[in-house]
Order: structure tokens, then sequence, then C-alpha cells
């Protein structure tokens, strides 16, 4: 189990994995590896597993587990291993939780319960009984166009007053929410974007990192723009963090999943499939995503393969 500080690994641009599939719609470990060294490789400090881009919600409950099992096991200890462990019925939480802690992972990213919509004291519950089940450290996820529930302002102040409640990833990143709970929570509680659209600005105003898609593309260049803005370089950040502006967008559009598989096809990491109900982007969707991860490598100096047919 991770013994430093959330303030040691906590930060800057962490991957959220997609999870490779093969032609027999079985994980594709081979590839799974690619990706986890991609993150190591390019510095990163932490890496998510088995949480949105990894469609969770498509694993059974041995993939979940292989899959954190596969990915701690990979890093070796050389990067931390946060798991996705949410669901909307508190007892399954509490089981992936501990599956998740079993398997070795350092953290887990825990979302508000979806489909439900319980009241602002359902979800203070429903985390307390689940960090009173591990031992793991937790970081909260909002999400309310998934979840249709926001885990309100107090409800976060009230469960930072345990240090197993290490950080937030707001997906919608607000920066006047970030205002709002900085000045509120305690130093070491980690406040992270979940919207790479919005990271620059987040990051910009005293965020600590972003949960990202892009950064399983370009984590090189993305940890170079946390750096400037930790540095104060914030002219040089804005004009990286411009290059692949218009990649986030796109990649965030109709099917993020399925745009990201695609792009990671075209790097060669992976194949495209994803599992139902999702389905491959069309031909145009396809271009649009390849023409942008196009300029973006014209403006980098990294060479990259290009496999992909469009």
């Amino acid at each position: 189990m991770l013994q430093t500080q959330p303030s040691h690994w906590l930060g800057g641009f962490i991957a959220d994995l997609p999870t490779p599939f093969d032609d027999d719609d079985r994980i594709d470990w081979p590839a799974f590896e690619m990706l986890c060294e991609h993150q190591i490789r390019s510095g990163a400090t932490a890496l998510v597993v088995g949480e949105t881009m990894g469609e969770a919600s498509t694993l059974s409950r041995e993939e979940h587990e292989e899959i954190i099992a596969a990915a701690v096991g990979i890093a070796g200890g050389r990067i931390t291993v946060i798991a996705g462990a949410g669901s909307n019925s508190t007892s399954q939480a509490i089981e992936l939780t501990s599956e998740a802690e079993a398997a070795g992972a350092d953290a887990v990213l825990s979302v508000v319960p979806y489909y439900n919509k319980p009241m602002q004291s359902g979800i203070l519950a429903h985390f307390q009984a689940i960090a009173a089940s591990t031992a793991l450290p937790i970081i909260l996820h909002d999400v309310p166009s998934r979840t249709a529930r926001e885990i309100n302002d107090d409800t976060i102040m009230r469960l930072s007053e345990s240090k197993q409640f290490i950080g937030l990833k707001k997906s919608t990143g607000s920066v006047a929410r970030l205002f709002r709970l900085r000045s509120a929570l305690p130093p070491s509680f980690r406040l992270l974007s979940g919207d790479d659209a919005t990271a620059m600005a987040y990051l910009a105003s005293g965020g600590d990192g972003c949960i990202s898609v892009v950064a399983n593309l370009y984590p090189d260049l993305c940890r170079v723009i946390h750096e400037g803005c930790a540095t104060g370089n914030l002219r040089g950040s804005r004009n990286l963090s411009g290059r692949i502006a218009a990649l986030g967008s796109l990649l965030a559009e109709d099917s993020p999943v399925a745009a990201l598989k695609y792009g990671m096809s075209v790097l060669g990491f992976m194949r495209s499939m994803v599992r139902l109900p999702l389905v491959e982007l069309g031909r145009d969707a396809r271009r649009k995503i390849f023409l942008a991860m196009t300029a973006v490598d014209r403006n980098n100096q990294a060479d990259r393969p290009r496999v992909a047919v469009l």
C-alpha cells in the first residue's frame, strides 16, 4: 500500500486508461501492458484503471479485478495505480473497493451514486460506509452529467475531515467551484479536473491536476503543460494547451471511449474495439480525429507511429 502523501503523486495529468480488447472480445493483455508502460516512460505519477474510459460497466467482476492486478504488477512500484471502484449500490461499491485493495491498488476513485438520485445525506453515508470498509485512500468522483446528482460543497468538506478522503475529481472543471473549495478544504486535499477542455484554466487557477483522456495519447505534452503551470510559465503552457484543444473537444464528443480507442489505434497501441452498448466511430468522426492528431504532431517534436487506416 502507498505510504507517501497524495501531494507526491496525485497531480498533473493522470491518464484514465482504456481497456483494450482483442478480436475475441477478451482483454488484450499485451496492449494493456503497452498502455501502462507508455505512461511510466512519460514520467506520469499515477494512472487510473477500470474507470470511465476503461468501460468499467462492461467488465465482469473477474475482469475488473484482473485488470487492477495486472496494472499493479506492471507498475512494480514505479507509478501509483488508482482503481475505479464505484457503483450506485453501496454494498457493490464496498465489494469493488475490497477487491481493488486485495489486488494491490494504491487508491480508489469512487463515483457519486448514479441513477438512484440520492439525497446529500445518502451520498455522505455512501462514502463513509466505503471508507469504513477499507484502508485505501479514496478520491471522490463528481460527474453530474452521468450521475444526475452533484456532491455539494458541504458534503465534500465533511468527508475531507477524514484523511482517508484525499481528493476530488470534478468532471465539470468549474474554476469558480475550485476557488470556493480551495479555501475551505485542508491543504493536503487534492482538486483535479476531469475535463481536458478546461484543464489549463483549472491548473492556472490553482487546481492540482486533471484525470485526463488526452494524456493517453500525448502524456509527454501534457506533462510539460502541467510543469509550465507549476513553475509560472503560463504563456508556454497556454501555447502547448492550444495544440491539443481541438483534439480534446473531438474526444469529448458523442462517444469519448470510442474516440479515444480510435486515437490509440492510430498510435499503434491497441485495436479500436469497444463493447456494446458502445460502437466504433464512423468514418467521418475517425477522419476528424486523425486530422486533429496530425495537427498536434506537426507542432510536436516527438515522432509517433501511424498505423490506422481511415
